[in-house]
């Protein structure tokens, strides 16, 4: 291996050395910067040789550095005649060795790019991939030229030895039990630091022994664990670490590095298989409560909710071995796998925002991967993807890939079109690690360099610890039905604990009386945890606790409920009239010298009309309205989704560009001292990533207002998901809340089946419980009071907020500043109509269809039907309905009049809800569409058609 770098002194250079720098421009172009760092710092005949080049040229010494990118070795050996005096002497005679000096440098570059591909990394001995050749003969050497003594230069040093030595230090670096992917990184100076810290010797020495028994401990309590559970709850699931035991001491490692490195916060998430291992083992979860879990002795707690143990999480204080202290949080996670991922990177982001860590310097995500689904999921090139963007960075996530060379039952060969299953990673610049998982040794060094890259680059890094599943998917499958051969090697494979054990003791770090000491204690303490659990009755249940412990989930609060507190349902949202206008004059002004395009101008114009009173106030001007006010009384705000910043639909213009040099200005900038940051983000075109980490940024940040916006509000169904198995289910399988908002727009103007509908069906079928909150308010008001309610309530679910397109500019669909004070969200609009007695049929109706309806009633003269807009479908109390209806005489007929077909829309639940008579008062029918298996037509003209027939179907006989 290559010895530490020393300061060398200056000698006079051999002839044999001189000719071999001949062929060795990088070699001359070291020496340079030695030179110019000091002269006396390289071989005299060197020195005097760059004197001459800087006198000949007439130039200082420094000058010549400067033309060191330039800088033609050969060339000026050419030209320097080669007398014996000079440095070049002899050149022309030696081409041998620049033959050698030339194939030696290709050695180097192919074991660096290539060698990966012939390191040891299955502990099996399967692996049938096709192997890189690195033979001599590859780069034009032949066993001739071993003893030739070649330059080999590793950073700032420069070694001659024989081409022999050079083969097997490479051999040992690149070959081994680590392959090393990183030439594809554009940036020579990253891969210089790779190169310098694989190849010198600083990192490879023999682990201190306090190190060795702390991963063997690791081991022990992994094997204890899986053998302990195994042995106790014969037959359950519990998708055991079998085979990939080296990921608990590998994440104990990581930890503790992390804290070394000042990480006070680390956040994972994983899949199934392991996790009851990570959990009790790195996470530091009570074993008595898991074993309870397992006894399920308090199954009435969970009747209808709740989750299987292997999918949930936990967190814990933990201090590490080096002293400091860490926040552990393991994320819950569904069996949808990757799914988790982007939602770690939000909740770590939240949790670096919310404590000013603006450097991404004190918290890291750990993701857990397995093979099959790191190259199988798409969701992980969205969360690659994330990595280096401004909206998204958390400062560089660690991706541990546990490699089982398996998929369930699929084969390697089936499951990937690519050589490695971390391919995809090779899109960031960054490196990837692919470790041998049962060499613990070589497992450690790569946590080291992994770390240290992370901690100078602010950058992902991949691990591929390659192991193998000794056990079936899960304790019930027989593998060997579809992997026959694997499952042989595995049978006769030695577990890592003994073999690294047997590998310790003959180093004599260890002794046989000490590691049994450490199995049997942890045996011990975990039975002494079982006993504990046996007696157990009841699991206790944890409320939320830190930043959410004063809000809460469960049922919506009422004023019905005797101990509802009434601030609580209807909190105080409004805003002065003078304060409102202050403000958007304040959102209309740029500074001086801004150059604003000029439609833009008329837009701030518009607002300044708005703030006199000279204009009524349209959507956009009452979001953002919403948003100051909010950041103004020290709400952050987050908004991301595609084009966000202007707004689909040319309406929000949140961020504005100079004409001239292109800088940007937030209106929301410079509104007060003390207002909280208002970020909105362009997303990439992306959908569950960029939901998934929205959603977890929500999870960590209840007293922000966290919105996601879809592009079209079909658009949401690429993150269903995000919405089922996380937003609508989390609290129920996992009493975790969040106050996520989605803005979701929605209306049929004649778009086509995927710009028209955002599929409220499907988000009320998912309500239940008050889990979420669905709302499709009608007016700039409307939305400005939802948004501020959802921020002034303790009471914290989901808001899907079903936003318009046309309604956006619809002259009738305006609000008055007196609106924002004095009124209030509500969640039914009644008819104002006078002589409601003399109504002959109720028209009920959410969203843009109002208007439509509104406008027919007016140019018709049709002063007997009464409009009512459901504003919030879910959830919504029979008593708010009734209130409205108890206007209305008995008998009166009542029609749900929608735009979408009578499978989609509110329709579907309405009817289950109320039946075909609404509180025994009122026959209740449907108008809509026709049952369709596509939410509206592609055609313009018949989308018009349908809309006429429908609103003369709403209001005469049907």
């Amino acid at each position: 291996m290559i010895s530490e770098s020393t300061p060398r002194q200056a000698k006079v250079a051999s002839s044999e050395e001189i000719d071999l720098a001949c062929y060795n421009a990088s070699y001359v172009e070291q020496l340079l910067l030695k030179y110019l760092d000091d002269p006396n710092g390289v071989p005299e005949n060197w020195r005097d040789f760059f004197d001459q080049q800087a006198a000949d040229n007439g130039i200082t010494a420094t000058e010549l550095g400067s033309r060191a990118p330039s800088f033609q070795p050969r060339s000026i050996f050419r030209e320097s005649g080669g007398d014996s005096g000079s440095p070049v002497a002899g050149v022309t005679g030696n081409i041998k060795l620049q033959k050698v000096q030339y194939g030696a440098d290709q050695l180097v570059n192919g074991y660096r790019s290539r060698g990966h591909y012939n390191a040891q990394l299955d502990p099996l001995k399967l692996n049938k991939q096709i192997r890189t050749p690195l033979s001599l003969e590859s780069f034009g050497l032949t066993k001739s030229d071993l003893d030739e003594r070649v330059y080999y230069t590793c950073g700032d040093q420069i070694d001659q030895i024989p081409l022999r030595e050079l083969v097997q230090r490479l051999d040992g670096l690149y070959c081994n039990h680590i392959g090393y992917q990183f030439t594809h990184i554009d940036e020579q100076n990253v891969q210089q630091w790779l190169i310098d810290r694989i190849e010198k010797q600083s990192h490879i020495k023999e682990l201190p022994n306090a190190v060795q028994k702390k991963i063997l401990q690791g081991l022990t309590e992994a094997t204890v664990f899986e053998e302990f559970v195994r042995k106790k709850y014969v037959g359950a699931k519990t998708f055991s670490l079998f085979g990939s035991e080296m990921l608990i001491p590998m994440l104990d490692l990581l930890v503790d590095r992390a804290a070394s490195n000042n990480v006070r916060e680390v956040v994972l998430g994983m899949p199934h298989r392991g996790r009851l291992n990570v959990l009790t083992n790195i996470i530091g979860q009570s074993p008595r409560e898991l074993f309870a879990q397992f006894n399920d002795v308090d199954f009435h707690q969970f009747i209808g909710g709740g989750d299987v143990k292997y999918h949930l999480g936990n967190s814990v204080d933990k201090v590490t071995s080096s002293g400091n202290e860490v926040h552990l949080s393991l994320s819950f996670n569904p069996s949808h796998l990757e799914f988790i991922n982007t939602v770690v990177l939000g909740r770590l982001r939240a949790k670096q925002d919310r404590t000013g860590d603006i450097n991404r310097r004190k918290g890291m995500a750990v993701l857990i991967h397995g093979d099959a689904a790191f190259i199988g999921e798409g969701i992980v090139q969205e969360t690659l993807n994330l990595s280096q963007l401004d909206g998204y960075k958390v400062g560089g996530t660690v991706h541990v890939i546990v490699n089982n060379q398996i998929g369930f039952t699929t084969s390697v060969d089936q499951s990937r079109s690519t050589r490695y299953c971390t391919d995809i990673a090779r899109m960031l610049q960054i490196p990837i690690f692919h470790v041998n998982g049962d060499d613990p040794e070589a497992v450690a060094d790569v946590v080291s360099m992994a770390m240290d890259f992370r901690e100078k680059f602010q950058r992902d890094v991949i691990i591929d610890l390659v192991c193998y599943r000794r056990l079936g998917h899960n304790e019930a499958d027989e593998p060997s039905f579809t992997q026959p051969m694997m499952y042989k090697a595995i049978d006769k494979q030695m577990p890592i604990r003994e073999s690294y054990l047997e590998r310790l003791v003959a180093q004599d770090r260890i002794s046989t009386e000490e590691a049994n000491k450490m199995s049997d204690e942890y045996q011990e303490f975990l039975k002494g945890e079982y006993d504990i659990a046996q007696e157990m009755k009841e699991r206790s249940l944890r409320r939320p606790e830190g930043v959410w412990e004063e809000f809460d989930g469960g049922l919506e609060p009422t004023t019905e409920d005797p101990d509802c507190d009434p601030a609580d349902e209807c909190p105080e949202t409004r805003i002065p009239v003078d304060r409102s206008a202050e403000i958007l004059r304040m959102l209309a002004t740029v500074p001086e010298d801004f150059h604003r395009n000029r439609k833009l101008s008329r837009i701030a114009d518009q607002r300044k009309e708005m703030a006199n009173g000279e204009r009524m106030l349209d959507w956009s001007s009452a979001e953002a309205l919403a948003f100051a006010t909010l950041s103004m009384e020290g709400h952050r705000i987050r908004l991301s989704g595609q084009d966000c910043q202007r707004g689909t639909f040319n309406q929000r213009h949140s961020v504005l560009h100079d004409i001239i040099d292109g800088h940007e200005h937030s209106i929301f900038s410079n509104l007060s001292p003390k207002q909280a940051p208002v970020e909105i983000v362009n997303s990439p075109l992306s959908e569950a990533g960029v939901l998934g980490f929205d959603y977890g940024y929500s999870l960590d940040y209840p007293n922000a207002l966290v919105a996601w916006e879809a592009q079209f509000g079909d658009f949401s169904n690429a993150a269903q998901v995000i919405i089922d198995q996380f937003m609508a289910s989390a609290e129920d399988k996992w009493r975790r809340l969040s106050g996520l908002v989605l803005l979701l727009p929605h209306g049929y103007e004649g778009q086509g089946p995927e710009h028209s509908s955002a599929r409220l069906e499907r988000f009320l079928w998912l309500a239940a419980e008050d889990n979420i909150q669905v709302a499709i308010p009608t007016t700039p008001a409307q939305y400005f009071h939802v948004l501020r309610r959802q921020m002034k309530r303790s009471w914290k679910k989901p808001l899907i907020l079903f936003t318009p397109k046309s309604l956006l500019r619809h002259p009738a669909a305006v609000s008055s500043l007196e609106e924002l004070a004095s009124n209030k969200f509500e969640r039914i609009i009644k008819d104002n109509r006078e002589n409601p007695e003399k109504t002959t049929r109720v028209i009920m109706c959410s969203g843009k269809v109002y208007y439509d309806l509104a406008h027919y009633r007016e140019e018709h003269q049709r002063h007997d039907v009464a409009i009512i807009r459901v504003e919030q479908p879910y959830p919504l109390k029979n008593h708010t309905v009734q209130a409205v209806l108890d206007q209305y005489e008995d008998g009166v007929p009542l029609y749900w009049v929608q735009e979408e077909p009578d499978n989609m829309g509110v329709w579907p639940y309405w009817k289950l809800r109320y039946g075909h008579r609404m509180f025994e008062r009122f026959p209740l029918s449907v108008i809509a569409r026709e049952t369709s298996s596509s939410p509206a037509t592609g055609s313009k003209a018949a989308h018009e058609f349908e809309q006429q027939q429908l609103l003369e179907r709403a209001f005469n006989d049907t």
